[in-house]
């Protein structure tokens, strides 16, 4: 009787982790219209543990996330500890999101879906990405790997080029609109900020010092 209580509660724990964490889903139509707002800066180099990060350009946007992945095992888990795959646009509409597969593995976003594709695949990449993201602080960290798909979230920070004895560089893409190997954002991240579904207001604003 005591294991099969055990089993019980076990099997209970993983069900509620589960719903807890289930996708946030909306009713169709586009939540996040603002394209991202890339901008020049002449910001010094930023020393992160063995790590120089050079900025390339300032970075914010308000997207929908779409899928998150926290990486432990690998080289670059020390300086990027979780991926967050972004939308906005189209990319954030239910109607379309409900015919697309949507994964990250081996720091690549993934997408399917059954032709016809819901929205062309051009518009697909321009409007998601896949964000490495270096946390500036424990908080931003534990917020970001936290987040649940379907979550509305505004990032700021600065695109990066990443290096350290024996790695890298890693450079962060600055164009939108590019796919496969080196397309993704690397972000520095200062802030990062929940959003309400309505977007009239703000909830959960972490940032940096």
């Amino acid at each position: 009787m005591k294991k099969l209580a055990c089993l019980i509660a076990v099997c209970g724990s993983i069900c509620a982790w589960h719903y807890t964490h289930r996708p946030i889903t909306y009713a169709p139509g586009v939540l996040i219209s603002a394209e991202p707002e890339q901008t020049a800066t002449s910001d010094a180099a930023i020393h992160y543990g063995e790590f120089t990060l050079r900025p390339l350009a300032h970075f914010a946007l308000n997207a929908r996330v779409l899928h998150r992945k926290v990486y432990r095992y690998d080289r670059e888990a020390a300086l990027v500890p979780v991926d967050v795959a972004l939308g906005w646009g189209a990319m954030s509409d239910q109607a379309v999101l409900d015919r697309l597969t949507i994964s990250q593995s081996m720091r690549f976003y993934w997408f399917e879906y059954r032709l016809p594709p819901p929205i062309p695949k051009d518009q697909i990449i321009s409007h998601s990405t896949n964000a490495h993201i270096i946390p500036s602080t424990p908080a931003i960290a534990r917020a970001c790997k936290s987040l649940r798909a379907g979550t509305l979230v505004h990032l700021d920070g600065d695109l990066v080029e990443a290096s350290a004895p024996n790695f890298g560089p890693w450079r962060s893409s600055l164009s939108r609109t590019d796919s496969g190997n080196g397309a993704c954002e690397l972000i520095w991240l200062k802030q990062i900020t929940v959003l309400d579904p309505d977007r009239s207001r703000a909830a959960g604003i972490i940032a940096s010092r």
